[in-house]
């Protein structure tokens, strides 16, 4: 199932133990579009802190449909290391922050969660995080430099087909098996009269910070003909859950 990110934002954030907060932003992988953290915004809980939740932190998604259920308790996210989301995040930042939780490298092994393969969400860490817990080491295909973008920042990127600009990102379909972004969603046209499409992200050749941009091997007229997007706001049946969100 793909979930748009965008209808994401603002959801509440609740702890085995109380509410945390709201999402507001993404972060994910620019070398394979896995979405790595959760940035959620705190409020009067945890003032002047920046806090990132690791998608091995969730569970269902509560029947209202407006809540991510994080496997945490609040003592476990204010002692987690503090980040500040005004510099990028860090690999050295990163090994403190798995190794507090006792959750395995993603940027270790041959999966896309590193050594694990698929799903990515654990069994809830002890409620007390002993000091210095290491967290399981993959030693095949390290992965030095972390390589995450704002799903925030991105929205609004400019998008240059082969042949020129052809639209803008304005928002991103997230599987919600694997946390990886499959598609984007490309206005294109006019700002108010213009209509949305979805590209899949095999055809990005690279983002750029610097010029805003996202290089695709498509031209404008391929981009025009893509898919259009239906977006079906998602029901959570009372009876069931979803298995990520």
């Amino acid at each position: 199932m793909l979930q748009s990110i965008k209808q994401l934002y603002g959801n509440k954030l609740g702890a085995s133990d109380g509410e945390i907060g709201h999402v507001k932003d993404f972060y994910f992988d620019d070398q394979n579009w896995a979405v790595r953290y959760v940035f959620a915004d705190t409020g009067d809980w945890l003032p002047k802190r920046q806090v990132l939740l690791s998608p091995h932190a969730f569970g269902g998604l509560h029947q209202a449909g407006k809540i991510l259920t994080v496997n945490l308790t609040r003592k476990q996210i204010e002692g987690a290391p503090s980040i500040d989301l005004h510099k990028p995040v860090s690999r050295q930042y990163e090994e403190e922050y798995h190794r507090y939780y006792g959750w395995p490298y993603y940027w270790e092994g041959d999966g896309l969660w590193g050594g694990m393969r698929g799903f990515p969400v654990l069994e809830s860490p002890p409620t007390t995080v002993p000091s210095g817990h290491p967290a399981p080491v993959y030693t095949k295909h390290k992965r030095s430099d972390a390589h995450l973008l704002s799903t925030q920042a991105v929205n609004g990127y400019h998008l240059k087909a082969s042949d020129g600009t052809s639209g803008h990102v304005c928002d991103f379909m997230m599987d919600t098996q694997s946390w990886v972004i499959r598609q984007l969603v490309i206005k294109i046209g006019h700002r108010f009269t213009g209509k949305e499409v979805v590209i899949p992200v095999s055809t990005v050749d690279r983002i750029s910070y610097d010029d805003s941009t996202v290089f695709v091997n498509l031209t404008s007229d391929a981009v025009e003909k893509c898919p259009p997007h239906l977006l079906i706001p998602a029901v959570v049946p009372a009876h069931e859950e979803p298995v990520l969100f």
